[in-house]
């Protein structure tokens, strides 16, 4: 089969293009610039120049593929780039989904996230769950448009598109959010952590193979959560520093604790910039919880996600491997 993939840079991206390639298929990936594109060829990879805020930039790399995996998007923590993020994840889901339309390609998974649920408030909601409030972000706003006022429109018009909606990854190679906070903690620089802030947590290998049963199996016009094992931010910081042998994991602190100062941080964002990532970030750990029920891909799919004891040492060994590269 041939498969064109967007985001193919990106963590989940480069873990399902691999997958791709392993299991033999022929892969194209849209790529931004030819530095990009000299990377992917020296893989066996055909890269196509283009943007995913560019419609016609993609129709040339598009022709001929059996089935689209859309898996770029614009999350960065903190930014007030809406422009941005409205481009890349609302329009740029849109000329991906209009193109797979409109060249009849015969399948496409595009993937969305379980933030778009926002705050699931210690809730583990499925596929059915539809959050209509207020959002902690920029990236979660404008992924949730796209999910829910262009993928799922198009798709009940008969688009043949499977969306998937990873909970939180991690792995090795990732450069989330998360996995910086986790560098910071062995570093001996993060001395607490929250006790309420949870998520379904996801190795990202894991990801990448429901991606690849969401496209062999997944029916067309449904979405799946690819989750993990649930747990909290806290519970996921002390299992990394034993892997490494710290005795005394970071001290809990309660997340009622941070939202006066995640709220007065926010406010002086709007004069200081950069502390509206900080303030961003104060409030996910103010409480918020990442939760998703998987159990439609794991009945549908065959879906079978790695628990954290089985996915957090590879990735706590890409952490130390990074740390000892950079210094």
């Amino acid at each position: 089969m041939h498969y064109f993939v967007t985001g193919a840079v990106g963590s989940i991206g480069r873990y399902l293009t691999s997958l791709l390639l392993a299991e033999g298929h022929a892969v194209t990936t849209l790529v931004r610039s030819r530095q990009q594109a000299q990377a992917m060829a020296d893989y066996g990879i055909r890269p196509h120049l283009g943007d995913v805020r560019d419609k016609e930039s993609m129709r040339r790399g598009m022709r001929g593929a059996d089935g689209v995996f859309h898996t770029a998007t614009w999350a960065r923590v903190g930014s007030r780039d809406r422009k941005t993020a409205q481009a890349v994840n609302v329009q740029g889901t849109r000329n991906v989904l209009e193109l797979i339309g409109e060249m009849h390609i015969p399948k496409a998974v595009y993937t969305s996230s379980v933030h778009v649920f926002s705050d699931t408030r210690r809730r583990r909601p499925d596929e059915t769950y539809r959050f209509d409030g207020k959002h902690l972000s920029i990236a979660d706003r404008t992924q949730w448009e796209a999910h829910y006022e262009v993928a799922l429109p198009m798709m009940r018009g008969g688009l043949p598109v499977v969306i998937v909606q990873p909970g939180v990854v991690y792995g090795p190679g990732d450069d989330s959010n998360t996995a910086r906070l986790l560098r910071r903690y062995l570093l001996g620089k993060v001395p607490v952590a929250p006790t309420r802030t949870a998520a379904s947590w996801v190795h990202v290998e894991d990801v990448a193979a429901g991606h690849l049963l969401a496209m062999e199996a997944g029916t067309p016009g449904r979405s799946y959560l690819l989750c993990g094992e649930d747990a909290t931010l806290l519970e996921v910081m002390r299992m990394a520093g034993r892997l490494v042998g710290k005795r005394r994991g970071p001290l809990p602190i309660p997340g009622l604790a941070l939202r006066p100062l995640a709220g007065a941080l926010r406010l002086a964002g709007h004069v200081i910039p950069p502390l509206a990532v900080t303030a961003e970030r104060m409030r996910r750990m103010a409480g918020a919880t990442f939760l998703g029920d998987d159990i439609r891909a794991r009945r549908e799919l065959g879906y079978a996600p790695r628990s954290l004891g089985e996915g957090m040492p590879d990735t706590v060994r890409s952490v130390l491997q990074d740390l000892f590269e950079s210094h």
